[in-house]
């Protein structure tokens, strides 16, 4: 007997390969088998299940679908090739040393080839499987109602189906060439085709099995090319720098697709009937295949690029003009920059007007706080224990209080796991102690008290201790202030809650008599945990013993696990985009996260595309907002409005965009009740919905050159915009970000929530337009200030430094500033007022010491063109009385008072705090017993405002110099009262307000 080529494996080998794989399965299909199980409970308990078992469906059925397709294909050209195989080999070395192999193959051969088809089957089942998305939509695909401007085809085919084609297409010639490339070697290595030996290289039934394999793949050439006619309006256009087929692409380059298409159907044929009708053999074929290669060069490169060269380019602009103005039209309806409206703003006013003192509209509702910045201030004053934490920003929303609608600074006082003490950070501890925070802090924007201090109206933690500092009740009150589910919670902070009887494990708060107070958690949220097998799942799912060691894992445990809103609406809603700041919301007393949800696309034909991440990345991304994802679009709805309850995660989503066709899709793909219809959207919570920000960022950059919708214009590009850097680091590049603002521009009939951004003009600094999104009625709008082109207003960062480069007000800064402080700038704020610009910049101060925190201390203003009214006011009110004194004195001092300098001098005391000491001598008979009392309160307040500087108490300072504000207002009206004439004392209360009182 001959023996075998390879010698076989012993029976001990094959039972531990067989043992090895098993384990190897086991744990693979373990794992799997657990993260699929979790998942479908945790989709139970939000009930979304649908969600989970549309999308493992369909993964499994393009997986299995694909897979088998791919295998079947791959395995039938090699059964044919094998079965084709000559019956007679010629003799020849070649064919000897390939024996050995067809010995090895050809009495398992069938086993042999399943295996490589399955193998092929395997990871096109995988590759398809991520594809379930594009096959949702190509199912359920809906009419745009909207057709591409050259073929006028519905704007859906190219939005739900031409992807998957695309895919579809990609697969097919996938499968073609695997099946050449195998039937290729399998006719080699049974001598259907040879490279050596006498007579023809390749069998009959060789030449026929690939040729025929080929001129399919010529076809499904063809097939590419009319999908490419239809893919040019999504390229880019280069010479035109827009997006979309232009001149030379409908004109040469689509007529030559569309001939290369006949062409390749010809070749095919010719291939098909050459080969094994006529000729019989490849010359031909291959003359076939060049004639093709020379046509797609030659028509679909040589002479679009002729055409391009000498008929398009020596009049760009007039050839180009037509489609350029798709494009525009095109960006603009996909990117909803359609409802946007100009409007011109002459700006030409100067001169701060007398109406300012008087205005109920802008002046009162200016923001004075800075969510970026008083943060730290939040977590200093409302932390009360080390491991709470407010973020690195908070956020802007407006409520109704005592029938008075303002904007509101709101920050969650959650549970920081990162600052548990080691001892406080023990399994036990950390996930089933510190399970919550506690209450929403929220101050008014645009009032400060207590030397620079937001004036806290709501978060308290329970019977704490009121001061004047803050409000003596919750003005928003909630019913239900713990915090579960919250931004600072990441996907390993998971929590156990329940209790085995009526004992409370859960720190709840501290309590105004220094002890604790402890909870157990009572709502519907969270999977339960109480038996054995749910213990022993998810031990296995987070690697943790504890959970079949512990006590703590009791029969009424539940476990609270992806507590971050933002993570949680993304899990239950896969196919939208999350927006980068979610932002808490108080609704029928309990406090709800708001995420807006976007549904987007990259296949809107003539649509300008856009990194998400690249288009929204500013000062504030990563500080307390999220990075986008690096997502090519060019399409994008705020379609969803997703709200997270923090107590008990309940997450629903609510229909914001009646009219997107994609949101129509995925809602249908997902079996019609996924999205809460927008009728059935409660008003309370519509009346927290805000325009969110990375849309906007989106929106406003497109703005930026899509106003322009005259062609010739955009082609020159001459009257683009671009977004100012930061206005007070200017050279650091990063992006100035868009403002949340309550607030009345032009043509609005009065104060509204809105986000609004000033933008300059390409290359410089001057200011353009404003622009603002707000609702009006529940319905997305977007206003478009825009300034002359003559009009030379001074833009973000020109207004900053002419403000603090003004020598009267430098040296008020540099007495801010010191090695023990140092001074930090809020959002500057661009307000059109009476036909001009009123720009106002929030002055913080924070001391160098630990744990210090920013104060409110001062308030820049200007108006006209930024420079010549200026002033650095304790307060708004008092600015704005200031800048129409300056009007009516004809201009802003540009240098400091006479007898005061950068550092001491005449009229000043050491350290920067002002004598109250006259420069005119008083007639000692003069002195009446009133005007000596306030002179001694002016001494007192001096030295008390010394000692807290000194002590760097910058909270008793400001309280302090607000002190002394009030003594030296007493001391000159006694001063008047007795007929003293004198010098007027200088202002020197940096607080905007020391009284609770609103501030503007």
């Amino acid at each position: 007997m001959r023996s075998s080529p390879m010698p076989g494996m012993s029976r001990r080998g094959r039972v531990t390969v067989g043992v090895l794989i098993g384990i190897f399965l086991l744990f693979t299909l373990l794992g799997w088998g657990v993260n699929a199980w979790t998942d479908w409970l945790w989709f139970e308990e939000v009930d979304y299940t649908q969600v989970f078992t549309g999308v493992l469906f369909t993964r499994l059925l393009l997986f299995a679908a694909v897979g088998l397709a791919m295998a079947l294909v791959v395995a039938a050209n090699l059964w044919l090739a094998y079965r084709l195989r000559p019956a007679l080999r010629p003799h020849s070395p070649e064919q000897v040393s390939l024996e050995r192999y067809r010995m090895l193959l050809s009495p398992r051969i069938g086993i042999w080839i399943t295996a490589a088809a399955a193998l092929v089957g395997v990871f096109a089942g995988l590759s398809a499987q991520n594809r379930w998305s594009q096959w949702l939509l190509f199912r359920n695909s809906q009419e745009f109602g909207v057709t591409d401007p050259e073929f006028g085809i519905d704007i859906g085919f190219y939005v739900f189906e031409y992807p998957f084609l695309r895919y579809l297409l990609g697969l097919a010639f996938t499968a073609v060439v695997l099946s050449v490339i195998g039937a290729l070697a399998v006719h080699y290595l049974y001598g259907g085709v040879r490279l050596q030996g006498i007579g023809d290289r390749m069998t009959t039934a060789a030449r026929a099995h690939l040729t025929t394999l080929v001129a399919v793949f010529v076809l499904l050439k063809a097939v590419a090319y009319v999908l490419d006619r239809r893919g040019m309006l999504l390229e880019y256009n280069e010479q035109a720098r827009i997006y979309g087929a232009g001149y030379a692409d409908i004109n040469a380059l689509l007529p030559a697709k569309e001939i290369l298409a006949y062409i390749s159907i010809v070749v095919a044929i010719a291939i098909i009937v050459f080969s094994n009708a006529v000729m019989r053999n490849l010359v031909w074929p291959g003359i076939s295949l060049a004639l093709l290669g020379i046509s797609a060069v030659a028509i679909g490169g040589i002479y679009p690029w002729a055409v391009q060269t000498f008929e398009v380019n020596p009049s760009l602009r007039d050839k180009e003009s037509a489609y350029i103005e798709r494009g525009i039209v095109a960006t603009r309806d996909a990117f909803g920059l359609d409802i946007s409206q100009q409007t011109p703003y002459p700006a030409t006013n100067l001169t701060p007007p007398e109406s300012l003192a008087t205005d109920t509209a802008v002046v009162p509702n200016i923001r004075l706080l800075d969510p970026q910045l008083v943060s730290e201030t939040y977590t200093q004053l409302q932390q009360v224990r080390g491991f709470y934490d407010f973020g690195t920003k908070l956020d802007i929303d407006r409520y109704t209080i005592d029938d008075e609608r303002q904007d509101y600074v709101v920050g969650m006082r959650e549970i920081n796991y990162g600052e548990l003490t080691e001892q406080q950070s023990n399994w036990l501890n950390r996930h089933t102690v510190f399970t919550h925070g506690y209450g929403m802090v929220g101050a008014p924007a645009n009032r400060v008290v207590c030397g620079g201090q937001p004036y806290f109206v709501s978060g308290f933690l329970g019977d704490q201790a009121q001061e004047q500092c803050s409000s003596a009740t919750e003005e928003i009150p909630v019913e239900q202030p713990r915090i579960y589910y919250g931004e600072q919670m990441d996907g390993t902070d998971y929590a156990i809650v329940g209790s085995p009887g009526d004992s409370n494990v859960e720190f709840d708060r501290p309590t105004s008599s220094g002890g604790e107070q402890y909870y157990t958690y009572t709502g519907t949220g969270g999977v339960d945990v109480g038996s054995f097998g749910r213990k022993l799942l998810y031990a296995i799912k987070e690697q943790e013993t504890n959970f079949l060691l512990s006590e703590a894992v009791n029969e009424n445990s539940k476990l609270l696990y992806i507590r971050n809103p933002r993570d949680r609406v993304e899990k239950v809603a896969p196919f939208l985009t999350m927006d980068g700041d979610p932002y808490p919301a108080v609704v029928d007393g309990r406090i709800q996260w708001i995420v807006d949800g976007y549904t987007t696309s990259a296949t809107y034909p003539y649509s300008e595309r856009v990194n998400l991440q690249a288009e929204t990345a500013d000062e504030l991304t990563g500080q307390g907002t999220f990075v986008l994802a690096r997502e090519n679009v060019n399409y994008i709805r705020n379609s969803v409005k997703a709200t997270v309850d923090a107590y008990d995660g309940t997450v629903r989503l609510y229909e914001f965009d009646e009219n997107d066709p994609v949101l129509k899709a995925w809602n249908a793909a997902f079996g019609g009740d996924l999205v809460i219809p927008k009728a059935e959207t409660p008003q309370e919570l519509v009346d927290h919905f805000r325009y969110p920000a990375d849309l906007f960022k989106v929106q406003r950059n497109l703005l930026a050159r899509y106003h322009v919708t005259n062609p010739a214009e955009f082609f020159s590009g001459q009257d683009f915009w671009e977004v100012p850097n930061v206005p007070d680091s200017p050279d650091s590049g990063v992006k100035q970000p868009p403002y949340y603002l309550m607030t009345q521009l032009p043509e609005q009939d009065e104060p509204r929530f809105q986000l609004t951004s000033a933008v300059t003009p390409a290359g410089r600094q001057n200011l353009a337009a404003l622009i603002s999104g707000s609702y009006v009625d529940g319905q997305p709008q977007l206003q478009v200030l825009e300034l002359p082109d003559q009009t030379a207003i001074s833009g973000p960062v020109q207004v900053h430094q002419r403000m603090t480069n003004n020598a009267a007000i430098r040296q008020q800064l540099n007495l801010l500033s010191s090695n023990q402080a140092q001074v930090q700038y809020g959002n500057l704020l661009s307000l059109p007022f009476g036909n001009g610009m009123l720009y106002v910049e929030p002055v913080y101060v924070k001391s160098n010491q630990t744990n210090a925190y920013p104060l409110l201390q001062r308030v820049l203003l200007s108006y006209g063109d930024g420079g010549s009214y200026v002033v650095l006011a304790n307060s708004v009110q008092d600015g704005i009385r200031q800048l129409i004194e300056q009007a009516e004195a004809g201009g802003a001092p540009t240098t400091p008072p006479e007898g005061e300098g950068e550092g001491e001098g005449e009229g000043e005391e050491p350290g920067g705090t002002p004598s109250p000491t006259p420069s005119t001598p008083v007639d000692p008979g003069l002195v009446t017993p009133e005007l000596q009392a306030a002179a001694a309160e002016v001494s007192a307040a001096i030295d008390e405002a010394r000692a807290a500087q000194a002590a760097g108490d910058f909270q008793r300072y400001g309280e302090a110099l607000a002190r002394l504000d009030a003594a030296m207002t007493a001391f000159q009206a006694a001063q008047q009262a007795a007929g003293v004439g004198g010098a007027q004392p200088p202002s020197t209360n940096p607080s905007p307000s020391a009284d609770p009182s609103p501030t503007g």
